[in-house]
């Protein structure tokens, strides 16, 4: 049965509450929980958008705005934005200089065809209709424009992927005592091991309208980087 417009409107207000929940400390329990990898592949990820001067960059799912503020400092217009007001509230105050925008990845508030790279990182997942959303952003964004996706996935080892599984899992406590919403990391890691493997998620952004979608591993393919192009 295809869940009802009551139905995604109940779970985009979930995930926005559950995600105001852990603002706070939402950067802090990342970087414990990745064990300082987070750095890593946020440093791929700004290679792989290659933000130049003067491009409009829209960075969805944009959280406090910690992914964003390398595309400005690149001298590129960038649009943080985000459906969690907590999210923003906890950005501006850290990012005074970034302009917050809130926005649903579902109905964003911007015009056809304004971006020339579209990015969200551990986002995508977290939307009720991932394939409306990718083609949200397709709508969104120039012709030629590129979409940059950063997201957990499927480690290419067998040994690395029960061992992440199981490890994921066992992570839980640390952020049940570090959160203020344990409850929200444990929707976290379902929704991490749930997620559809490399090859399944760039046949979805292919079908959803993307050309020449290429993926890239890292440590391992614990997270995938997804390029594409419109």
């Amino acid at each position: 049965m295809q869940p009802t417009r009551a139905d995604l409107d109940k779970k985009r207000a979930e995930v926005s509450a559950m995600f105001d929940g852990v603002a706070a400390r939402y950067d802090l329990l990342n970087s414990l929980l990745s064990f300082g990898q987070d750095r890593s592949w946020r440093r791929e990820t700004i290679a792989a958008v290659d933000a130049r001067p003067g491009e409009r960059i829209l960075d969805l799912a944009a959280g406090t705005g910690t992914s964003s503020l390398p595309f400005q400092e690149a001298g590129a217009h960038v649009f943080p934005t985000d459906l969690s007001m907590g999210m923003l509230t906890v950005g501006k105050r850290q990012q005074p200089g970034l302009a917050f925008v809130r926005g649903d990845a579902l109905a964003l508030p911007y015009a056809d065809c304004v971006f020339d790279a579209v990015t969200i990182s551990y986002g995508l997942r977290n939307v009720e209709d991932t394939a409306a959303a990718l083609r949200e952003l397709l709508r969104v964004t120039k012709p030629g424009g590129r979409l940059v996706i950063a997201e957990f996935s499927t480690p290419v080892s067998p040994a690395l992927r029960a061992a992440y599984a199981k490890g994921v899992l066992r992570l839980l406590p640390l952020a049940a005592r570090i959160s203020s919403n344990p409850v929200a990391y444990g929707y976290l890691a379902e929704s991490i091991l749930a997620w559809p493997a490399q090859e399944r998620l760039a046949d979805l952004i292919a079908d959803c309208g993307w050309q020449d979608v290429e993926w890239k591993n890292l440590t391992g393919g614990i997270v995938a980087l997804h390029r594409a192009w419109k």
